[in-house]
């Protein structure tokens, strides 16, 4: 008999860690496991990481040898900056004499860091011309900086992107002194020092801690028998290995929403919309576009850094945050929820031990104010009421969903509030639900109108364990529809079991030469490669924006060569039906263009304009956009015909001139160019995709008018 080969993924919550094992071969799960996230053991979420593993393998039966892949997402470097939980980083700046010495000094000088919590990274520097640099005189200044305080270094020179052989010195002495030290290199190559080295130095003050917990799961795992590489969830949607994680934590940071956004892409045909993943505290939103998740730098205490991760919004209502009353009516629903508080839902208890409940107020935390209800039992137990109980009491939550709960105990727990409120039982729920919805859909309307997602294209993606406490009542409020997956409690875990090892080089390059292009390719291909990625599974997308001439590589790729897919290929006619739901028309009115490569194209005509979709084999819509052109030709035609697709989807207004987004099809990918305004720059980037083929291959054309 074969043996099994086994994907394992452990998600770190706020509250629950959860591991889920999966079938390498078919994608079915094997196993699930959750445990309380172990924010305060001695070894800190690297506790729950290791428990919840074992009792995923011990419970199902896997054996140690049967794992191929491990990964983990963290919250920790989130919630290390979120509590201030951080080391003194020293700053060691680098550059020239003179007036270019004195702007690098400067810019290398950036000060404490806050954290908009009212706590800080503090930091402090010393600068020393690139010249004069000797190991000698990077351990005096080293010895300067530990005794300003300082637990690890930042080395960072000025055009260090170019050559970093000085910050690589600093790297080997600090290691002989055994202080963890970070290169603002490491962590981008873009230009800008005083980002870059802030960018650092938020790397380097989480640090000592990341390297601890990575060093307590990896010894984990190798006693248990997995010779597998630890991986690490990245907060942009893959994974790197646990090695290259103890060079740049910071890009953990948002891991867990990362996890369930790859959870809902590759489990669910989640192609446009926007996505919640519903804990008990907080609910992470974000958008999924073409099905790609949208991607931004981060923002830490209102700086702007290099951290590229999820487009996520964090918000303090979830499927377990309480009700606050004041002045006989509800004010607010959380931010704090019942596991802070200590209390548990009123929905998940025995109906039989809510007896003779009444209302009194408490502050969960010291701080808080005093005004969120717990519901107080005869026997003295506390209750919560939450948005779990209140979409229960409405029958929002079905049977198969990980919110459902007793409908009768949390109605007799919520009747004296209700009573309190002068209203009835379902008011009440309905009062509670409106007051988290109304948080939810301003952002909801923020990110569709910042990515240019039209209503008819959205449908609402929910999961994590309390997607059903909030997910169908927004949803209806906003007449969108919504999916909440099968396994929705558990997405994330999958999410970072089916991961792809995936890294970024990001470069300032004026007028990018078709060398310059290729040689940014092979860079970030060497990148993954280094990050455990089998080279013949990698590929390369590249981006050129040309307002800030940023040259953008992204590399994707797995750790063996053949990769399964989760879903079987669907039919013709079920893509058919797929593009006629998304496009609001009734079948009869599509028209398959083509069907070609591993794509299914489609056309309809709707009251204003022709609507376009792309639909791959395995049902996924990859192009979804209004009021566009398709033309279908073949390498040696390309260029004819790509002149000819952009002048048709140039807009010409009064002095402005609106360039289209377009796309090409090339046998089983998508090459987005949308967002690049220039002809001649998608011809470049182009060239790098196609240039191997032959002359007769046949090529798909999608252009894309912008109207203001």
């Amino acid at each position: 008999m074969d043996q099994r080969r086994v994907r394992v993924g452990i998600d770190v919550g706020g509250t629950h860690t959860k591991a889920v094992a999966i079938d390498h071969s078919n994608h079915e799960i094997l196993g699930k496991a959750s445990v309380m996230t172990t924010h305060d053991h001695a070894l800190g979420v690297a506790a729950g990481i290791i428990e919840a593993f074992h009792k995923c393998l011990n419970e199902n039966g896997i054996l140690p040898e049967d794992v191929m892949f491990i990964a983990h997402s963290t919250t920790q470097a989130t919630n290390a900056l979120l509590e201030g939980d951080v080391a003194q980083v020293g700053i060691l700046g680098i550059g020239k004499g003179g007036f270019e010495g004195f702007l690098a000094k400067r810019q290398t000088r950036i000060g404490d860091i806050p954290l908009g919590t009212g706590k800080s990274i503090r930091t402090s520097q010393v600068y020393r011309k690139q010249s004069q640099l000797s190991p000698v005189e990077i351990r005096l200044a080293i010895d300067e900086l530990r005794s300003q305080g300082a637990q690890v270094i930042v080395a960072s020179k000025a055009f260090g992107v170019d050559r970093i052989d000085e910050e690589n010195l600093v790297h080997e002495t600090a290691d002989q002194l055994g202080v963890p030290c970070s290169l603002a290199s490491d962590i981008s190559k873009l230009y800008g020092l005083t980002i870059r080295t802030r960018t650092a130095a938020i790397n380097a003050s989480i640090l000592p801690k990341m390297l601890e917990t990575a060093g307590s799961t990896q010894d984990s795992v190798r006693k248990a028998g997995i010779t597998a590489p630890l991986m690490m969830m990245r907060g942009d949607g893959g994974v790197m290995d646990i090695e290259e994680m103890k060079k740049r934590p910071v890009l953990t940071m948002l891991s867990g929403p990362a996890a369930s956004v790859v959870g809902s892409l590759m489990y669910l045909r989640a192609s446009n919309g926007v996505y919640f993943e519903v804990g008990g505290t907080s609910t992470n939103i974000g958008v999924i576009k073409n099905g790609r998740p949208a991607v931004d730098y981060s923002i830490v205490g209102g700086h702007r850094t290099y951290i590229s991760s999820l487009d996520v919004r964090v918000l303090g209502v979830a499927g377990g945050s309480m009700v606050r009353v004041a002045h006989g009516r509800i004010v607010d629903v959380g931010p704090r929820s019942a596991h802070i508080a200590g209390l548990s839902y009123a929905v998940f208890t025995d109906e039989e031990d809510v007896i003779d409940p009444c209302v009194e107020f408490m502050r969960p935390k010291l701080d808080d104010p005093d005004d969120y209800v717990v519901i107080r039992c005869k026997d003295g137990k506390g209750l919560a009421i939450t948005n779990t109980c209140a979409a229960n009491v409405l029958g929002l939550v079905n049977t198969d969903h990980y919110a459902f709960g007793n409908v009768t105990a949390a109605r007799k727990a919520m009747e004296p509030l209700a009573q309190t409120l002068g209203l009835t039982v379902e008011e009440t729920a309905k009062q509670i639900l409106q007051k988290s919805a109304e948080k939810v859909i301003a952002v909801i309307n923020e990110l569709t109108a910042r990515y240019r997602i039209e209503q008819e294209q959205i449908v609402l993606v929910g999961v994590g364990g309390g997607a059903a406490a909030l997910l169908p009542y927004t949803a209806n409020l906003m007449n969108l529809k919504y999916q909440i997956p099968e396994n929705a409690e558990v997405i994330s875990s999958i999410g970072v079991a089916l991961a792809m090892i995936r890294d970024v080089v990001e470069r300032v390059i004026p007028n990018p030469k078709t060398e310059d292009i290729l040689k940014i390719k092979r860079e970030a291909a060497d990148m993954a490669i280094s990050n455990g990625a089998v080279e013949e599974s990698i590929e390369v997308h590249v981006e050129i924006d040309p307002q800030t001439q940023k040259v953008t590589a992204i590399a994707t790729g797995s750790t063996e060569v053949k990769t399964t897919d989760l879903l079987k290929e669907c039919t013709a006619d079920e893509a058919l039906e797929i593009a006629a739901d998304s496009m609001v028309l009734p079948a009869k009115d599509i028209r398959l263009e083509q069907m070609s490569g591993g794509f299914f194209v489609y056309s309809g005509q709707d009251s204003e304009r022709k609507q376009i979709r792309v639909v791959d084999k395995k049902g996924f819509i990859k192009i979804q956009r209004r009021d566009g052109m398709i033309s279908i030709t073949t390498v040696g035609g390309l260029q004819v015909e790509l002149n000819k697709l952009w002048e048709r989807c140039t807009l010409y207004k009064s002095n402005l001139m609106l360039t289209p987004d377009l796309y090409v099809l090339v046998g089983s990918r998508v090459l987005d160019y949308s967002g690049i305004s220039s002809l001649d720059k998608i011809d470049q980037v182009m060239f790098t995709e196609i240039s191997q083929l032959d002359e007769e291959h046949e090529i798909i054309l999608i252009g894309a008018k912008n109207d203001m």
